[in-house]
């Protein structure tokens, strides 16, 4: 192959629908309904009616059968040309950054010049199935061949094969919750109740202070007579996080309560990237730069931790990069949970950890944390899985369109996994070409 350039990766912007509490404002929706609003807000916002997007990469984590093809039909769905593919993919909780640091690659490369990354969840419309049994019966029922061969197949029924069988969230090598594996954590690190309930506390203030300011004006789609993610408090009270009882664990080693944890979310998001050009072409903005991206995973069976897994994601993501975790001016560590968030910040100050499970000789260090989740996070606007990292992804390539700087995300998923990335401002990227040109020059 012949040698080429690698180009930079512009984040032109996204849009998503506000997020709302499982069985609330979303209850009669479904997760392509919630994809085609996100979509199409990319498309208004950015006047891409009839165009041909190279690629629209996405999907869910709970899903019914249906939603097999959910990228593609969604994109039918829009305002965008026909002609536009769609790519369903899933990596749990990091679903939508995935899907950008994919289609980032590709526009890295000269494959394709623009894409769209996107997710959505709802668990007001889960996938509610029936037994293996009674589904093995139905299907020799539709086999057989006339009413007495189709009666002769409901022989030994029995009304238990009725009984609905919900989707599990479980995870099925451990048969623990995410929230239950959390809570091993923040046993493990010895995480008080009093710093998640803080860190929760800030999320819900930065979140209120973000839409006050007007910082989510362009951001938000509304979506079925919403206008703003319902879970946030603009009335929370710190004092009163205390008095919730913890969920995970009932005994009085539990921490996690129902405020420290995000709850179940409905949602979707979407985020346009492009080469600088075609960018350039259409008169569209560069918010920022995605410079540097990794996952890895973690052996959560062997008791590393569930959500453990972006401490060494960042880690070799640094390496890569030639920084240090305090080089950065904004940090986007997802919520899934205030423990698993702590966890990680402490796992990087821990000697040890970092040189049996991250593999470096010293530690990564501390963050300056006034610079952790700015306009809150997970816990304050909800979490439908496969959106968050759209949300995530937005939201800081805009924070630094504003700010200048650089900012590192971080994604912890289900399955022991973590997806991480690094964003970079227009100005900031600009100064760290040049710098690298003048190495290049010298040398």
């Amino acid at each position: 192959m012949a040698d080429q350039t690698l180009r930079r990766i512009a984040i032109v912007g996204g849009a998503r629908i506000p997020f709302c509490r499982s069985n609330t404002l979303y209850s009669d929706l479904t997760n392509q309904q919630m994809m085609t609003t996100a979509l199409q807000g990319v498309v208004d916002k950015y006047d891409l009616g009839g165009v041909i997007i190279d690629e629209v990469v996405g999907g869910a984590v709970v899903t019914h059968s249906r939603d097999w093809n959910i990228a593609r039909e969604s994109v039918v769905g829009t305002t965008l040309h026909p002609n536009t593919p769609g790519i369903t993919m899933m990596q749990a909780c990091g679903t939508s950054l995935q899907a950008a640091i994919g289609i980032g690659a590709k526009i890295a490369t000269g494959s394709i010049e623009c894409g769209i990354a996107c997710g959505a969840d709802t668990t007001s419309d889960a996938p509610i199935v029936f037994s293996k049994k009674l589904s093995k019966r139905l299907i020799e029922i539709g086999k057989a061949k006339g009413t007495g061969a189709k009666i002769s197949q409901l022989k030994g029924f029995s009304p238990g094969e009725l009984a609905p069988q919900p989707p599990s969230r479980n995870e099925p090598r451990t048969g623990l919750s995410m929230g239950e594996h959390c809570e091993l954590m923040a046993q493990r690190w010895k995480i008080p109740r009093a710093e998640q309930d803080k860190l929760a506390f800030d999320s819900h203030v930065h979140a209120e202070q973000a839409y006050n300011s007007g910082f989510m004006d362009d951001l938000i789609v509304p979506c079925n007579g919403v206008y703003k993610d319902n879970n946030i408090r603009e009335d929370i009270n710190l004092d009163k996080l205390s008095e919730l009882r913890t969920v995970f664990e009932r005994s009085e080693r539990g921490t996690l309560s129902a405020a420290n944890s995000t709850p179940l979310t409905d949602g979707a998001s979407a985020v346009l990237l492009a080469s600088e050009e075609w960018a350039a072409e259409r008169g569209l903005p560069v918010l920022a730069y995605m410079t540097y991206a990794q996952h890895a995973a973690i052996d959560y069976i062997a008791g590393r931790g569930l959500l453990m897994a972006p401490t060494i994601a960042v880690s070799k993501m640094l390496d890569r990069a030639g920084l240090t975790l305090q080089d950065f001016d904004f940090y986007e560590i997802h919520e899934a949970f205030a423990a698993q968030v702590l966890c990680t910040l402490k796992a990087w100050e821990d000697l040890d950890y970092c040189k049996e499970v991250i593999g470096r000789d010293t530690v990564l260090g501390s963050i300056d944390r006034s610079k952790l989740n700015v306009r809150g996070s997970s816990l304050a606007c909800g979490h439908p899985f496969a959106a968050t990292g759209g949300r995530i992804l937005a939201g800081l390539a805009k924070t630094l369109s504003e700010e200048g700087g650089r900012g590192l995300i971080s994604v912890c998923t289900a399955g022991g996994m973590g997806v991480t990335a690094i964003l970079e401002s227009a100005t900031s990227a600009t100064k760290r070409v040049s710098a690298d040109d003048r190495v290049s020059e010298a040398a």
